[in-house]
């Protein structure tokens, strides 16, 4: 089936197999007895928080006693599957990470949202979309599609059409320029919650899962207990703790704004050097972002171990040589040790033995993911917090 898939997109222009897959999601609708119509849908989309947003916007829903599915890349599965699987668990709610891919590509065809949620914009994943206007305008169809599609009437009562933005975003105007119910616009910097979890960046993307449960008509004061409570999302800004003397981080950070946000964080915590594993996604996902990566982390590394990510069907030591690459082209009195293995397993044991009592471990661009993206369209089985929990019990 790998195979079959590379071919095809070799073979057949983008039109065509945007084609497919708006073919494909509108059969699963019906097959899946149109799950969304039956559901208050809830769509997150913007370059980073989206997870997070998801995440706790799950939680605070379920402290009000909603029944409320999720389908982002914390925990996914095919959405019209998963949401019919909701609706047979009689959720009210569900909540859906929605990428500029899968908008571009029809994935999400047959989907019939209620509440867009926009995060923030910043130029990435541009090789996907050819410039960051057509970046932007990937996103923009979600909310274009909002406010076209007709109201929903869920248990009896008609499904107003909310729009909730980042409103300290550059881009939020065009955003919230939609003809809907309600547009609601976040401005995180002017009240900051008292949050267990780590990350000033966290502010906005709590602050937004806020906006959303008190506009579907929930009590402000439960949703924020809920939020505020929540010491993490799983892979981001996860600590793993098995009584080393040092501290451990996963986290899902792939592309340098995220990356520069997570050191920005970890600036607040005592520690020594910073050893830091790394690497770049392949599949010709934005391959000028992997020298810029290199370069972040020598510059703000102490140790940078340079390792396989998710290289899909190119050479995973190519795309270490262009990370490693970006790396020295930082000076050398400024430069993090830098160390290329291509075993992501070694590579995170060989980070867990060089650790000495203070220091500080970095494992990002995977996070919570269940899998590595390979040759042949597979996926192998790997659970980065895992293998940093088995290498911690061998010390």
């Amino acid at each position: 089936m790998g195979m079959l898939k590379r071919i095809l997109k070799a073979l057949l222009p983008k039109a065509a197999i945007g084609a497919y897959h708006y073919a494909l999601a509108v059969f699963s609708a019906f097959l899946y007895r149109q799950p969304s119509e039956k559901m208050i849908v809830i769509g997150v989309t913007g370059t980073s928080g989206k997870s997070t947003t998801c995440y706790l916007l799950a939680r605070a829903l379920e402290a009000c006693r909603a029944r409320v599915g999720m389908a982002s890349t914390i925990l996914f599965t095919l959405v019209r599957p998963i949401l019919r699987n909701m609706v047979d668990a009689g959720c009210t709610y569900a909540i859906v990470e929605t990428t500029s891919e899968g908008i571009v590509q029809h994935r999400h065809a047959g989907i019939h949202y209620d509440v867009c949620v926009f995060t923030n914009l910043y130029p990435e994943h541009i090789e996907s979309h050819g410039s960051f206007d057509a970046y932007k305008a990937a996103k923009l169809k979600l909310f274009a599609k909002l406010a076209c599609d007709p109201h929903k009437v869920v248990d009896g009562e008609r499904v107003e059409k909310i729009i909730v933005v980042n409103a300290e975003d550059a881009q939020a105007l065009a955003f919230s320029s939609f003809a809907v119910d309600e547009v609601v616009g976040v401005f995180p910097s002017k009240q900051m919650l008292a949050l267990k979890m780590l990350g000033v960046h966290n502010q906005s993307n709590a602050q937004l899962a806020l906006a959303v449960g008190v506009s579907l008509g929930f009590d402000p004061h439960k949703l924020e207990q809920a939020i505020c409570v929540v010491p993490g999302v799983p892979g981001r800004l996860e600590m793993i703790d098995e009584g080393q003397h040092f501290t451990v981080i996963v986290d899902y950070a792939f592309e340098p704004g995220a990356l520069t946000k997570l050191y920005d964080t970890v600036e607040s915590l005592k520690h020594k050097r910073i050893i830091h594993l790394t690497g770049s996604a392949g599949g010709g996902r934005d391959k000028a972002r992997r020298a810029k990566i290199g370069a972040l982390v020598a510059e703000r590394a102490d140790v940078m171990i340079v390792t396989n990510e998710d290289p899909y069907d190119e050479d995973p030591q190519a795309i270490m040589d262009e990370v490693a690459a970006g790396a020295k082209r930082v000076p050398s009195e400024k430069r993090a040790e830098i160390r290329l293995m291509l075993d992501r397993g070694e590579a995170i044991r060989s980070a867990i033995r060089e650790a000495r009592t203070g220091d500080l471990v970095l494992v990002t661009g995977k996070g919570s993911e269940q899998a590595i993206a390979v040759a042949g369209g597979k996926l192998a089985p790997w659970d980065d917090r895992e293998e940093v929990r088995k290498a911690l019990r061998r010390l």
